[in-house]
C-alpha cells in the first residue's frame, strides 16, 4: 500500500508575544524618573501597573526604547484627605482606593473602582495607569472627569495642575507630555447628603463596559437638585459630561417621567462608536436607560 504524504502544518497568522528590545529603568525618586523621561523624550514610557501597557508591549502593538518603571517611587503612592478634598498619589493601587477609609469621602472611587477588571487586576492597577491611559470605556476617567478632580503634572522644570476638563483630548491621549508625569488627583468631596451612583452594562463582569455613567446630586430640604453631576464612558473618544442634563436636573424633583425625558436628554447630541460589540444606536439606547436608571439610585440615596 501507498504511504500517504503527510500533509503540511497550516499556517495560521500570529502575533508576537514578546515585547521589542528596551532599556530598563527604576528610578527611586520622581526626580530621576523625570530626569529619565527628559533626557530620552518620546522613546521613554511610564510603566505603572501595567495592566494596559504590558499586554501592548508584548503583542508589539507599541513599542518605546525605554521604560521607566515607577513602582519603586513611594512618594507617588498614598490617600489623604485635607480641607474638603482627597488627594490620591497616581502610584496607588486600585485594589488599595477600593478599601481606603480616607477615599470612601468620596463616595464614587468605592461605586466605580469594584468594577475596574477583576480582583488581580486592581490588585496590580494603579488610579495613575488608568486615568493617564484614559480609556474611553475606563471607570477612573469617567469619575475624574464627572467630580471636576484637579490634577497634579510634573516634569523636570516644574509642576502644573489642570482640572479634568482640560485633561483628556482623544482615545488614549491627555496633555500629560512625553517629559511629564501625573503624579496626583485632587477629588472635591461633596457635602454630606448627597448621593452618588454608577451603572454600566457589559457583556461580562469584568470586561469594559459598552456604555456606563457615573453621577452624583445634591438635594435642597424640598427634595429639589440643587446640584448634579452626570458623567459617561462608552460613548465617544473621551469619557464624556452631560452637560444639557445637568442643567436640566437641577431646580427640580423629578418624576419618573422626567428623568426618562433626562436620560434622552443625555445621550441626544452624542454619536457613540460602532463595533462588534454594539452599534451606535445601541449604544445610544441603552445609554439613556442607564442613566435614568443610576439618577434614580442616586436621587434615593441622597433622599434617604
Amino acid at each position: 500500500m501507498r504511504k500517504r504524504s503527510a500533509k503540511p502544518p497550516l499556517a495560521l497568522p500570529c502575533r508576537p508575544v514578546k515585547p521589542a528590545p528596551f532599556e530598563y529603568h527604576a528610578p527611586a525618586t520622581t526626580a530621576d524618573a523625570l530626569a529619565v523621561l527628559a533626557e530620552h523624550g518620546d522613546e521613554a514610557k511610564p510603566l505603572a501597573g501595567g495592566q494596559s501597557l504590558v499586554p501592548m508591549l508584548a503583542l508589539r502593538l507599541t513599542r518605546f526604547g525605554h521604560l521607566v518603571d515607577l513602582n519603586r517611587v513611594p512618594e507617588l503612592a498614598g490617600i489623604e484627605r485635607h480641607n474638603g478634598t482627597v488627594t490620591v498619589g497616581t502610584m496607588t493601587r486600585q485594589a488599595d482606593l477600593e478599601r481606603s477609609p480616607d477615599a470612601a469621602a468620596v463616595p464614587l472611587l468605592g461605586l466605580a473602582t469594584p468594577l475596574i477588571g477583576h480582583f488581580q487586576i486592581r490588585n496590580r492597577g494603579t488610579v495613575g495607569g488608568s486615568i493617564a491611559h484614559a480609556d474611553p470605556a475606563g471607570e477612573l476617567p469617567a469619575v475624574v472627569l464627572t467630580l471636576d478632580a484637579q490634577l497634579d503634572i510634573a516634569s523636570a522644570s516644574g509642576t502644573r495642575t489642570v482640572s479634568a476638563s482640560e485633561f483628556f483630548e482623544g482615545t488614549w491621549t491627555t496633555v500629560v507630555g512625553d517629559d511629564e508625569l501625573l503624579t496626583a488627583v485632587h477629588f472635591p468631596v461633596w457635602a454630606d447628603g448627597a448621593g452618588f451612583a454608577v451603572d454600566e452594562v457589559a457583556r461580562r463582569l469584568g470586561d469594559f463596559a459598552l456604555v456606563g455613567v457615573v453621577c452624583g446630586v445634591e438635594l435642597d430640604g424640598s427634595s429639589k437638585v440643587t446640584r448634579a453631576a452626570i458623567g459617561l464612558l462608552g460613548m465617544g473618544g473621551t469619557p464624556l459630561r452631560a452637560a444639557a442634563a445637568e442643567q436640566a436636573l437641577v431646580g427640580t424633583a423629578p418624576t419618573d417621567d422626567e428623568l426618562t425625558e433626562i436620560g434622552r436628554l443625555a445621550v441626544a447630541d452624542l454619536d457613540p462608536p460602532a463595533d462588534i460589540h454594539a452599534s451606535t444606536e445601541y449604544r445610544s439606547s441603552v445609554g439613556a436607560h442607564v442613566v435614568k436608571r443610576a439618577l434614580r439610585t442616586a436621587l434615593e440615596r441622597a433622599g434617604g
